[in-house]
């Protein structure tokens, strides 16, 4: 005699359950990247026309956003620089964590004077202030996107690269890690077929949290006037350009702030409100 199926919870599809909270983070970041893909068709103003008769203008029918310190629409602005904050952020936690996480398995697979000399070596890059790092590289070279891009990836590899070590070793300790290399296997196929699968997820959630890091520390150097020059701007850019507006609340000052917070805590709601698995309760 079986027992009759216990219902599912809410919200849960396919065997897995979705935090509402998810839901919505998720939604969040989904419009953001929309909104960088497609944002010159979106703006309502070319981002350097003048259409306020005067600056700081407040919201109004013609400039839904208000005007920044020049009188040009704040809106088309925000949108356009969600490509380049998305865009660059988006370019570097793909180049770090992919660069970490590869060092990480094969620092751990191969161990003795590999992961010796990949773990001091990076030790000594991440001692080093990320945001010292920054600004010496760009002061120096210029603050061109690719160089943005590379800098930010470079801050940021030693750190994937210390998350991705330390689950690999643990999975490297595992009993068929010693039945792989028993049979011969190479150390690729031990990266891809046995370290890989088992550090996927929680690699994942770190490349969510780095990117979180990638987008704080790149508004703050486009706020130190270090980060991408005019004619572009990202929301960092925009907060420092238009400072001058605080004292009077514009919205020039206020919504690209915004717009960093409800980029950064979406992606930490997102992290903390994983789906995850429901057990079957089936008798």
């Amino acid at each position: 005699m079986t027992s009759a199926a216990v219902p599912r919870p809410a919200g849960s599809h396919f065997g897995y359950r979705f935090s509402l909270v998810g839901i919505a983070a998720f939604a969040v970041i989904l419009a953001w990247v929309i909104v960088s893909l497609f944002a010159p068709i979106l703006i309502p103003h070319p981002v350097g026309e003048i259409v306020g008769s005067d600056y700081f203008e407040p919201i109004s029918g013609d400039a839904w956003l208000g005007t920044d310190y020049l009188g040009r629409d704040m809106l088309s602005r925000v949108l356009m620089g969600a490509r380049y904050t998305v865009g660059i952020s988006l370019a570097a936690v793909v180049i770090a964590c992919l660069s970490g996480i590869s060092l990480g398995m094969t620092a751990a697979a191969s161990g003795g004077l590999v992961d010796m000399f990949l773990s001091r070596f990076l030790d000594a890059m991440s001692s080093i202030p990320s945001k010292l790092f920054g600004l010496v590289v760009v002061a120096a070279v210029g603050s061109s996107i690719p160089v943005l891009i590379l800098t930010l990836a470079v801050i940021y590899i030693p750190g994937a690269y210390r998350f991705s070590r330390a689950l690999a070793v643990n999975v490297n300790t595992m009993d068929f890690m010693t039945v792989a290399r028993t049979r011969g296997e190479g150390t690729l196929y031990l990266i891809g077929a046995e370290i890989l699968p088992n550090i996927i997820r929680p690699v994942l959630a770190d490349l969510g949290l780095r990117f979180v890091f990638i987008v704080l520390l790149l508004s703050g150097l486009s706020f130190l006037g270090l980060g991408l020059q005019p004619p572009y701007a990202d929301w960092g850019a925009l907060v420092r350009e238009n400072i001058g507006g605080l004292p009077f609340a514009a919205p020039a000052v206020i919504v690209p702030s915004l717009a960093i917070a409800s980029l950064t805590i979406s992606v930490n709601l997102l992290i903390d409100n994983l789906p995850h698995k429901i057990r079957d309760r089936n008798a």
